[in-house]
């Protein structure tokens, strides 16, 4: 079942929760034990805050071998955000505008980034807005040309630039329930149109091409959706630009599915 928004008010309530948020804020990928570290609570009772977060969205779990590692996830404050943020007066929900900024802004030590949103559709009409033009140029001004074939290149239009490389490639489609495909370049066009300096254009330049891989699971009349884009270098410059940008891509399909309009 999708959280909904009293779900995440009533998780952040307890400054418990708030602090395991904090503490994956500042180091994200954390497993149970080195949560608990020092910590004045038992492992039971950071295990039952953890289940509580992951219940209202704010934490995604992620099983890497024998652990199970946990990740902040800002979609949900973003969605709040997005939906009543502009409606209200701003010095009433400056603590939430705070919020969203440290979760979303702060860089992390481990740049590896989980993303969950539940969406009401089907697996069949999401697989759909992730891969078709007609669908992508709506609600992320992005299209791609590829057959979708594990190895096929991937030519992207990025409102209009033209991003084509032969190491932009898709890593894994499995129709309806996984899709994985390397990161686009950072071309020059691009990068003016970011204003971008030339010492940043540089650094991003020589970084390692990152990856991102699309996960739904179909749970009753919904899709949960978890994006995890990883592959970076420890410091990297476009692993800050993605994590600023994920949250707000995702609020964006998830109203293209849900309402047939994307955010503005």
């Amino acid at each position: 079942m999708e959280p909904v928004a009293g779900d995440v008010f009533k998780a952040l309530a307890d400054p418990s929760r708030r602090h395991l948020l904090d503490r994956l804020n500042a180091r994200n990928g954390q497993s149970l034990l080195e949560l608990c570290v020092g910590l004045d609570m038992t492992r039971q009772a950071v295990s039952k805050h953890l289940a509580i977060l992951e219940a209202a969205n704010l934490v995604t779990a992620v099983r890497r071998g024998r652990e199970r590692l946990h990740y902040l996830n800002p979609v949900p404050i973003n969605e709040i955000a997005e939906r009543w943020i502009n409606q209200y007066d701003h010095t009433r929900v400056r603590v939430l505008s705070d919020l969203k900024h440290a979760l979303e802004e702060t860089p992390m030590e481990k740049p590896e980034f989980v993303y969950t949103t539940y969406i009401k559709t089907t697996p069949e009409r999401l697989w759909h807005a992730l891969t078709e033009p007609e669908f992508t140029g709506r609600w992320w001004q992005t299209t791609f040309q590829t057959d979708w074939k594990v190895g096929s290149p991937m030519v992207w239009d990025n409102n209009g630039i033209i991003i084509a490389n032969p190491e932009q490639v898709v890593l894994e489609a499995n129709p309806y329930s996984k899709l994985s495909y390397t990161w686009h370049s950072f071309v020059p066009e691009l990068l003016e149109r970011m204003k971008v300096t030339d010492e940043v254009s540089a650094k991003l330049a020589g970084e390692k091409r990152s990856r991102v891989t699309f996960d739904l699971e179909q749970i009753g009349e919904q899709v949960k959706l978890t994006v995890i884009h990883d592959n970076f270098e420890s410091g990297s410059i476009a692993a800050t630009m993605v994590r600023n940008g994920w949250p707000k891509v995702l609020s964006s399909l998830k109203s293209f599915l849900e309402t047939g309009e994307p955010l503005s």
